[in-house]
């Protein structure tokens, strides 16, 4: 077996003329994030972790934001592709963890949600997946509410052919 671990972040500013998606879901009542897709942080943050741990480059080499055919997608769909491309090449998530930094929403309500919906995508166990909710004690960007924060570690593996 092969074990490689990656790392991923991103971050977006609040846009209140969007919807706002974290973790693969729509949380209602709270301004949306703004980006060239639905700008969904914990995604975006999952993506670029798994395509570093696969060694495949990254979200803005494989997902462009001058690629209009992308414009608005739903980074579910991203993720989804990335996802594809891993199993086509043997490789297998075996866990993820993963934080979203942030005075509001708080996390807490959705997290089990968010789970499900990720490891839908992924074809794994919830149980395997770890989404924390944190605040930044109301210092700087987070804390002043002007946009979100994300982290994701993923271990992969792949096994070896005899």
């Amino acid at each position: 077996m092969s074990f490689r671990i990656g790392t991923g972040v991103d971050i977006h500013r609040f846009d209140s003329g969007r919807d706002l998606w974290l973790g693969g879901i729509l949380i209602e009542g709270h301004p949306g994030l703004a980006g060239h897709s639905d700008a969904d942080v914990m995604i975006h943050a999952l993506i670029d972790a798994l395509l570093g741990a696969s060694g495949y480059g990254d979200i803005g080499e494989l997902f462009p934001d001058t690629d209009d055919s992308l414009k608005n997608v739903r980074s579910t769909v991203l993720l989804k592709r990335v996802a594809d491309k891993l199993h086509e090449e043997g490789w297998s998530v075996v866990n993820i963890d993963s934080v979203i930094l942030c005075e509001t929403p708080k996390i807490l309500p959705y997290k089990e949600q968010m789970r499900k919906t990720v490891a839908e995508i992924l074809n794994i166990d919830p149980g395997s997946i770890m989404i924390k909710g944190k605040t930044s004690e109301k210092l700087g960007f987070t804390g002043r509410k002007e946009g979100v924060f994300s982290m994701a570690v993923v271990l992969i593996e792949r096994r070896r052919s005899n």
